[in-house]
């Protein structure tokens, strides 16, 4: 398995990976999604093909060091179970330390049973219980 940082200079790498993502990429959300900094993005490859992604986005906040937000976490069906979801969450743990943040943290639905043995297998600890409240725009 080979994990590759993307840049805006892989956009078509990003389109080929598409699949693993919740919606079809568009030039324009790949050109802002790169237009940022502190956006990660990485694809996992399996035998040359795109068998999973982890993005990452830091977060800054006046009094407090810089933290990595693990956004979204994504394997191909045909690769689970092969530790993909793992690597690619160890790979940006690994990028949030080169990036000098102090810490990584994600979200995910209580009943993910795939997503949490994924986050805990990759170290990740449980803090208190949270309550997620959203906005949504139109």
């Amino acid at each position: 398995m080979i994990v590759q940082w993307l840049t805006a200079a892989d956009a078509l790498l990003v389109d080929a990976a598409s699949h693993l993502f919740d919606d079809p990429a568009s030039v324009e959300y790949i050109a802002a999604f790169f237009g940022r900094r502190n956006h990660h993005l990485a694809i996992a490859y399996v035998d040359d093909q795109p068998a999973g992604f982890v993005s990452g986005v830091e977060i800054a906040h006046p009094d407090k060091r810089i933290e990595m937000f693990l956004y979204e976490l994504g394997v191909d069906e045909a690769f689970r179970g092969l530790g993909v979801g793992k690597t690619l969450v160890a790979a940006l743990r690994d990028r949030a330390i080169e990036c000098g943040c102090r810490g990584m943290w994600v979200l995910t639905d209580d009943d993910n049973e795939s997503a949490l043995a994924t986050y805990r297998s990759a170290g990740a600890s449980e803090p208190d219980p949270q309550v997620l409240l959203e906005w949504t725009f139109p």
